[in-house]
């Protein structure tokens, strides 16, 4: 760097602020830049100021890959700088009693496939495991044939094939009822649990008041004799329910004789047959025991849950493991109710699980999202009790660093015009496949007097524009009508008139292009050699990532991923 040159200064950090943050940098910030890293200019602050706007608007010009090749090759220190940030590990807080390893465990409910929500909890965990060592368990939690979808065991299993958990194990509580049974034997036996055949409004009422319903004060034997009545079908739906027997004069009546056990005749189960089931809290705590879990991270809208299976563990005397819940995380503009999801699928709104408008794991995959970076965000989102919104742009930016080095380059024309350029001879344009690797080659475009551009690109008053590696294009206008002349190579020339750089196409070799966003969908034009990257991520030069999802002889579908 030229230390008397306020000029290159200017353009060096201004680059460098562009290739850190993505779009164009602030003349504040660039100046402020300046003054810190070369204090012998603050005396020439007036002067600085005048040439910020200048450094700014040429860097504006610059593609993405063009600011970093530059910055690369022009201040490789600055470069360096920006790329040693990507080295730090995140770092997730200590967890208490954990010196010896951990078991934790993932549980969802097959409901539906997952989502970005739950891959929280799922992500945590296996960072953890990976951490300190030890197992980690998948448990499906199916113990409410309400809420089972007998397509989402497959579906469950694929989204967590997809992340990369480190699962060890897994286990199925349908499979695991005869277990619960008889511990609800055992709780009973112990006189902390009972079986209540009270009407539910009236033990509601009672609940509420702080006073035992009659039912509370049951014989173990009387109590036994009413669990085989439920198990032996005797009651309907309804009819009797175990309880566990709590403080009933706690400040909060939820936390009052909770129900752990009730009768469901409808719908059936489609893994098991069975009449009686148990709730959440019982199985959760039975099987946290019988598993060995030593850690249990969740969300704070479980603090009243954790509450309620202590008193299961102090009745039954077993350890408590360490909970660690964290705080609610806020994810705007995508459907995550998979009752909503459900039923715009089956009614035609929604293509399918996968479809880009939904929040669910797959649908992200097939966006181009990488499993890493959905990691990783959550990672950074960490186990925090605060309450956050859930940021799509740091998501993006994980991915973006997973993507950006490997994606190949292409051209994309949304909304092609068709022009001819007058006085240009035929010209050979070797773009490159990826600006940080020339190993990987060049893609050859051939010239010959028409191209495609984008319409957007053509309004009046457009006088100059750069077709990107290939050469610039003077644009007349008479009464609104554009026509075209080429007007030499020099990208020199281009920047000094501040033209547009845009994509183009050859219109003699390009293929139909339909490019889906969860905001709608750009058709277009692309490259050829597109066709030979099917379910890869690419990157359409100035109009941002996606990945090829079809390719065939009508031509290519993409899905866009981010900037």
């Amino acid at each position: 760097m030229v230390l008397d040159d306020p000029k290159e200064i200017l353009f060096l950090c201004a680059l460098q602020n562009a290739v850190k943050h993505g779009g164009v940098p602030q003349a504040g910030a660039v100046i402020g830049m300046v003054m810190g890293a070369h204090p012998e200019l603050r005396s020439r602050a007036k002067e600085v100021s005048a040439l910020a706007k200048d450094a700014i608007n040429a860097v504006a010009t610059l593609s993405p890959e063009e600011r970093i090749a530059m910055l690369r090759t022009r201040a490789p220190d600055m470069f360096d700088a920006l790329s040693d940030r990507h080295e730090h590990k995140k770092v997730l807080p200590d967890l208490e009693k954990a010196e010896n390893g951990v078991v934790m465990r993932f549980a969802p409910n097959p409901s539906g496939p997952l989502h970005i929500g739950h891959a929280r909890a799922a992500a945590l965990n296996d960072a953890y495991v990976k951490q300190y060592g030890g197992r980690y368990i998948l448990r499906i939690e199916d113990t409410d044939p309400k809420r089972v979808d007998p397509d989402a065991y497959g579906m469950v299993a694929g989204d967590l094939k997809w992340l990369g958990l480190g699962i060890t194990e897994t286990v199925t509580q349908s499979d695991r009822l005869s277990l619960y049974y008889d511990l609800c034997r055992q709780l009973i036996e112990k006189g902390g649990a009972y079986v209540c055949t009270c009407n539910n409004e009236r033990f509601r009422e009672l609940k509420q008041a702080g006073t035992a319903c009659p039912c509370r004060g049951q014989t173990v034997a009387k109590n036994l004799g009413l669990w085989q009545k439920m198990l032996d079908h005797t009651f309907r739906e309804g009819e009797a329910s175990v309880r566990i027997k709590t403080d009933l004069s706690n400040p909060d009546p939820a936390m009052r004789d909770f129900p752990a056990f009730r009768i469901l005749d409808l719908p059936p189960h489609p893994k098991v047959k069975a009449h009686v089931y148990p709730l959440m809290n019982f199985s959760v705590v039975a099987d946290d025991h019988l598993l060995g879990v030593t850690h249990v991270i969740r969300g704070k809208d479980h603090i009243a849950n954790t509450r309620r299976q202590r008193y299961i563990y102090d009745h039954f005397g077993w350890k408590v493991p360490v909970y660690r819940h964290y705080g609610r995380m806020g994810i705007e503009g995508v459907v995550l109710s998979t009752s909503q999801m459900r039923l715009g699928i089956n009614g035609g709104t929604y293509t399918g699980w996968d479809d880009i408008r939904l929040g669910t794991l797959r649908a992200l995959a097939r966006r181009g999202i990488s499993p890493e970076a959905v990691k990783n965000a959550m990672l950074a989102i960490g186990i925090g009790d605060t309450d956050i919104s859930f940021s799509w742009d740091n998501l993006y930016a994980e991915n973006r660093k997973i993507v950006d080095p490997v994606a190949n380059r292409y051209f994309f024309v949304s909304d092609p015009l068709r022009v001819r350029i007058e006085g240009a001879a035929r010209h050979t344009a070797h773009a490159m496949l990826h600006p940080g690797d020339a190993a990987r080659g060049t893609r050859t475009l051939e010239f010959e007097g028409t191209v495609l551009i984008p319409k957007s690109e053509i309004s009046e008053g457009v006088a100059m524009l750069r077709l990107k590696d290939l050469f610039n294009v003077r644009v007349a206008w008479d009464n609104g009508t554009p026509s075209f002349t080429f007007s030499g190579d020099s990208l020199a020339d281009a920047r000094a008139a501040r033209a547009r750089i845009i994509q183009w196409l050859p219109a003699q070799d390009s293929v139909p292009c339909t490019l889906l966003s969860p905001e709608g969908e750009m058709t277009g034009a692309c490259e050829p050699l597109v066709r030979k990257e099917l379910n890869n991520v690419v990157q359409f030069e100035r109009v941002g990532f996606a990945r090829i999802d079809a390719a065939n002889a009508s031509g290519i579908r993409a899905y866009f991923t981010h900037k």
